[in-house]
């Protein structure tokens, strides 16, 4: 049964909406084992997700080789017009309504992970999510627990030392206006939490475009993303891939036939 820290790369399910269960399918016959998704209608199609794995249990593959991670999301981040909890009711049972929710778009009896879409407006809301998720992790429902879009390391060291369950999971955008989370990767690193990167290409085309890269990329007979990718997962971060192509699909997966040296690394981290 894979946890966080077995799956090195995920593939990522925002806004593919009706081609999601398909691009699901495709993503896991072509190798995919995680897959990130969220209660939020607004940007993603859980239902979609869940009948995308639906699909390939049919065969050979069970719901245990598979690492399902989704998210809560607060109202601030939800269509007013299409909340799938009661807005009006207390935050914890939102969470409860949205653990269920979830469950049932997925089709699955747990979450390999539930990750806070992002901190609330003030650390006792967080808190208050936080332990609503605890819950879940003691009823069963759920394996362990994250958060995203958390960009203060302060407010990252206060949910950690607050938890009862500490966080698994982080999952940031990777930017050069976060100085690329230097402060919170390494936080996480030395707490056992994994990183999780998401707009890793999208938000960084002068990394892809960089000589550095360019060139690493001619010598290995690689893409520039690919080089990018694999240097993220030997430097302890996961990163998404939202991809539509099956094509990119493979060669995402593929970047574990490489192997960057310690130079090759030194040379990325020195543009980040």
């Amino acid at each position: 049964m894979p946890n966080a820290r077995e799956v090195r790369i995920i593939y990522g399910t925002a806004w593919k909406k009706a081609s999601t269960s398909h691009l699901v399918s495709r993503a896991i016959q072509q190798g995919f084992r995680g897959i990130d998704t969220a209660c939020q209608p607004k940007h993603y199609e859980e239902a979609g997700v869940g009948a995308g794995v639906a699909a390939c249990l049919e065969g050979s593959l069970t719901r245990t080789q598979l690492y399902l991670q989704t998210k809560f999301t607060p109202l601030s981040g939800q269509d007013p017009l299409n909340v799938p909890y009661d807005p009006k009711a207390a935050l914890s049972e939102q969470v409860a309504q949205s653990l269920a929710v979830s469950l049932r778009n997925l089709r699955t009896t747990y979450l390999d992970c539930l990750i806070l879409h992002s901190p609330l407006t003030t650390p006792k809301q967080t808190r208050e999510a936080w332990r609503a998720m605890e819950t879940g992790v003691a009823d069963g429902g759920i394996r362990s627990l994250g958060i995203s879009n958390c960009y203060q390391l302060s407010e990252l060291q206060a949910l950690f030392h607050s938890a009862l369950i500490k966080p698994s999971v982080v999952q940031n955008r990777f930017y050069a206006d976060t100085r690329y989370d230097r402060e919170i990767r390494a936080f996480c690193t030395a707490n056992g939490i994994i990183y999780q990167s998401f707009w890793t290409l999208t938000a960084n085309p002068h990394l892809l475009g960089h000589p550095a890269i360019a060139g690493l990329a001619a010598q290995h007979a690689r893409t520039p993303a690919q080089i990018l990718l694999r240097y993220l997962t030997q430097s302890d971060v996961v990163p998404l891939t939202g991809t539509r192509s099956e094509l990119h699909m493979r060669q995402d997966l593929s970047i574990f036939e490489l192997k960057l040296s310690a130079e090759e690394r030194a040379a990325i981290d020195a543009l980040l």
